[in-house]
């Protein structure tokens, strides 16, 4: 595969999965010392992957779980930001600006705080009351991050008793890193093809729903836009027919993901109106992807997680068919603010 380590992408996604057994350990510690709400504050595309995880609370339970922006939250912070809350700030650096910023503003307020970074010798590494160090770059950072946000919340939801199936769930995504390898090899040509039909195209529209909605939108605005300076406008599936449907006409592209959850058919009505009035219609489909030895209900946990491996892969040829390695960028280095 082009530009791909093997090895390299296991060892990341398998320690991603070694967190399991403390991330239980220290829920069921944090709750019966009385914590009382969770928040997921991460700093730009980093705090869309936890979203799934947060929807994913919010399903199975009441106890409250919700993101938050760190920039806005340390001018104008939400209620609850105290001692019985906590504060996971997922940062593949650890040194994010804005995030270092909110670590040091929830100490002052005595709110415990949780790190996910790729560095040890970092800010939010050092200076989190807990941290988990699971090194990535930004080509295994998104499936990091997926599992890891997802195995927070699942031990949440398993020491409150609205999960049974928590050792059963973390057995099979033990097996997941070697599956995705699977899962890239397969949809190589694939995503070459791919590539080459849109590496000239300026702008898309994204969609999606459910758990692989902020795959669309982070897929959209962090890849496309920030690393290939590629027009996009990610609309959430239950939306798109309330206004970005009058922008579709034939030479319009759609990229459209699909996952394995109860939203699937918001996704299926946007592919019924879009091939009807647009020849550029690409959907990327969780459920096509061979997952031997997973079960359905796992499935339904990880769409996003497949559809991010299988996009790295798209990444990879479209940076070389446009000359525009994914590190390249206008401001990133210079902005001030």
């Amino acid at each position: 595969m082009l530009n791909f380590d093997e090895a390299r992408f296991i060892k990341i996604q398998s320690g991603a999965v070694a967190i399991a057994g403390e991330v239980q350990a220290l829920m069921r510690k944090l709750l019966s010392e009385g914590v009382e709400r969770l928040y997921f504050m991460g700093t730009g595309g980093v705090q869309l992957l936890t979203l799934p995880a947060i929807e994913l609370a919010q399903r199975y339970s009441t106890f409250p779980v919700s993101g938050q922006y760190p920039a806005q939250v340390v001018i104008d912070p939400p209620a609850g930001l105290d001692r019985k809350a906590l504060v996971v700030i997922p940062s593949l650096s650890g040194t994010t600006k804005e995030s270092v910023q909110l670590l040091s503003f929830l100490k002052q307020r005595g709110v415990r705080t949780l790190s996910l970074t790729g560095h040890a010798n970092t800010p939010l590494a050092q200076d989190a009351d807990f941290t988990f160090i699971n090194f990535a770059e930004d080509d295994t950072s998104s499936e990091s991050f997926y599992l890891q946000t997802l195995l927070i919340v699942l031990a949440l939801l398993a020491e409150r008793g609205a999960f049974k199936n928590f050792d059963a769930t973390v057995a099979e995504l033990k097996r997941l890193p070697k599956l995705l390898v699977e899962a890239k090899a397969a949809f190589e040509s694939g995503a070459a093809k791919l590539a080459a039909a849109i590496k000239d195209e300026t702008y898309h529209i994204f969609t999606g729903a459910g758990s692989v909605w902020p795959e669309a939108h982070y897929y959209g605005m962090c890849i496309l836009e920030e690393m290939q300076w590629i027009r996009t406008r990610p609309v959430h599936a239950a939306d798109f027919f309330h206004g970005t449907l009058e922008l579709v006409e034939p030479g319009v592209s759609i990229f459209l993901f699909k996952g394995e959850d109860a939203s699937r058919p918001l996704a299926d009505r946007v592919e019924k109106f879009a091939h009807r009035y647009t020849d550029r219609v690409r959907v990327l489909d969780a459920a096509s992807v061979d997952l031997p030895g997973i079960s359905p209900e796992v499935r339904k946990l990880i769409s996003p997680i497949l559809l991010a491996t299988l996009l790295e892969r798209l990444s990879a040829h479209l940076e070389v068919l446009r000359n525009h390695p994914l590190t390249t960028r206008r401001y990133y280095k210079r902005v001030e603010y």
